[in-house]
């Protein structure tokens, strides 16, 4: 059922795809859904002077750009790379990625970052780090659609970082998600948008270890189906003391301030804050 789902929002065209997404989106905010809440809670966190009236508003737009982002998905990964290519209207920023230093894409959870690697690989070899679904039969159809050609795909564990790290050692790129919770084991904790959050390591090691420069990454989504701009922007992660703390507090303000150049395509429903805030 749920490849079915994926298939029929693949063969719409664009603008109807996001019409549909932004449509889930709004059902999501008009019920009070445990999504809703998230977001709602992390808006708080987050944008503490703004109204109430205007976070509910923001949290009304996170909701249709997360349906969108959630439509669109299948949109991408079930049509081949070039035609994800024919949807980039715009690339800024490409010649940040020249020269023979190792590379890392730092790729937030903002716009339709799942096109990033797609695109990028019709012309160079990527590997990007994702976190394998628990449902194996699911994992295994979403793999195959997701590593193709010179995208490969590196798994959130021992073996994935391996992987990366032999990329970079051949002078590819790797694509990292650094916003994503990591386990209260594998992070620490660190402010992000003022609040506490146990925050990823991996991208921060990788650049200080292999003297790699870091280029921050996204795929803004244009209105009304028109596509994507890709966008690559040079940004310093490596502290002066040298210090991991540091070097992450500075990942994480390079994130937040993607996120407030357009707040409402960032990934609000997901609990950056887990065993830190009380989403209940």
């Amino acid at each position: 059922m749920i490849k079915l789902i994926l298939q029929f929002f693949a063969i719409l065209p664009l603008r109807l795809n996001h019409a549909l997404g932004a449509l889930i989106g709004r059902l999501l905010y008009a019920f009070n859904t445990e999504t809703k809440r998230v977001v709602v809670k992390n808006l708080e966190l987050c944008f503490p002077e703004m109204t109430q009236q205007d976070r509910a508003k923001l949290a009304k737009q996170s909701l249709m750009e997360t349906g969108k982002a959630l439509t669109e998905s299948s949109y991408i990964w079930l049509r081949d790379f070039d035609k994800n290519q024919q949807k980039v209207v715009s690339i800024n920023g490409l010649e940040a990625l020249e020269g023979e230093q190792p590379t890392i894409l730092l790729v937030p959870h903002f716009g339709c970052w799942e096109i990033t690697g797609r695109v990028l690989s019709l012309t160079k070899p990527v590997t990007f780090l994702y976190k394998p679904l628990k449902n194996q039969a699911q994992e295994q159809w979403l793999f195959a659609n997701r590593q193709q050609g010179n995208l490969s795909m590196a798994s959130a564990d021992k073996k994935g970082v391996i992987k990366l790290q032999r990329a970079l050692s051949k002078g590819e790129l790797i694509g990292i998600l650094p916003d994503q919770f990591p386990g209260q084991d594998s992070g620490v904790i660190v402010p992000f948008f003022n609040q506490d959050a146990y925050t990823m390591t991996l991208l921060a090691k990788l650049a200080r270890k292999n003297k790699a420069k870091v280029i921050l990454t996204w795929a803004y989504r244009l209105p009304k189906g028109q596509g994507f701009e890709l966008n690559f922007e040079a940004v310093n992660i490596s502290s002066d003391s040298g210090e991991l703390k540091e070097d992450l507090l500075l990942m994480n303000q390079v994130v937040e301030s993607l996120a407030r150049r357009a707040p409402e395509q960032y990934l609000w429903n997901y609990k950056r804050f887990k065993y830190l805030a009380d989403y209940n």
